[in-house]
């Protein structure tokens, strides 16, 4: 690990960790940091069990200056072998509370600011899920219902329909629809002159979609209620995951990057291997945070 004097401190950023899988749980045990002021955003997916969870975001605090948090759909599964058998907010209420007792920021805690080279942003942790409003990849379709049925037609149903549940509210597009509202007012109360980093495990817009293998999956990708944030709210970077398709978009001047680690099964046909953190900011040299 180097010193923060080469060249300053970095805002790092992974997500879709999957420690469930073995290879993967080593890859986290042996993730550090290029400096020790660096700050890590991990964008959800960490596992299932709640703790294995706990067992990741604890380790990688050991080793980072900062560790910010913000759920994927996997976090928020109730599956049958968890110790936690909490359903939907209650579940994430309950992990909030856990994984802060780490030390670890959530996205109901204030947004952390990074004092970056060309000054402060405020690192945005968010937690949004989707609405099923993505239809592009079922045309026809103008309802939630209708683009489900014809998704379910193609053999393409993602496990959320399974583990991931709404409670206490009937569907997982009210409770997307709640967590804009609440997200969205937050973002209108910071400074207007402050750029921010925003994060979320799933994409803000839908063109990172435009490539799944599966053209209907969109459906649980995000929500066309963000489509606009990126430049609405200032972004100088989006960071997101759930794809497992690491890589690099540009749009309206933003760079969209997605950051996931994935499945041992994806990384492991890579001819580089599994990507480690990528680095989405450069802080001021001598700036204590």
């Amino acid at each position: 690990m180097s010193g923060a004097g080469d060249g300053g401190p970095r805002l790092l950023a992974i997500s879709d960790l999957h420690v469930g899988y073995e290879a993967n749980r080593l890859i986290v045990e042996r993730m550090r940091p290029e400096t020790d002021e660096d700050w890590l955003i991990v964008a959800g997916d960490v596992a299932e069990r709640s703790t294995d969870i706990l067992w990741a975001l604890r380790t990688l605090k050991q080793h980072f200056s900062t560790v910010v948090w913000l759920p994927g759909n996997h976090e928020l599964w109730t599956p049958p072998d968890d110790p936690v058998q909490l359903r939907g907010d209650a579940r994430y209420r309950h992990l909030v509370e856990r994984i802060r007792g780490l030390g670890v920021i959530t996205p109901e805690d204030p947004y952390p600011i990074w004092e970056g080279e060309e000054g402060p942003v405020a690192v945005v942790p968010m937690f949004l899920l989707y609405d099923y409003t993505w239809r592009d990849g079922t045309p026809g379709a103008t309802t939630k219902e209708e683009a489900l049925a014809h998704s379910r037609d193609l053999g393409v149903i993602c496990n959320d329909e399974r583990f991931l549940h709404p409670d206490p509210l009937p569907g997982l597009d009210d409770w997307c629809r709640a967590r804009v509202a609440e997200t969205e007012a937050r973002l209108e109360a910071l400074d207007p002159a402050l750029p921010t980093v925003l994060a979320n495990h799933f994409p803000l817009h839908p063109d990172p979609t435009r490539i799944l293998r599966y053209p209907s999956f969109a459906l649980w990708c995000g929500t066309e209620r963000t489509e606009q944030w990126h430049t609405r709210f200032r972004a100088t970077e989006v960071v997101y995951g759930h794809l497992h398709i690491p890589r690099v978009m540009w749009r309206d001047g933003v760079r969209f990057t997605e950051v996931s680690l994935g499945y041992p099964r994806e990384w492991g046909r890579r001819e580089a291997g599994p990507a480690g953190p990528r680095r989405i900011l450069t802080g001021r040299q001598g700036v204590r945070r």
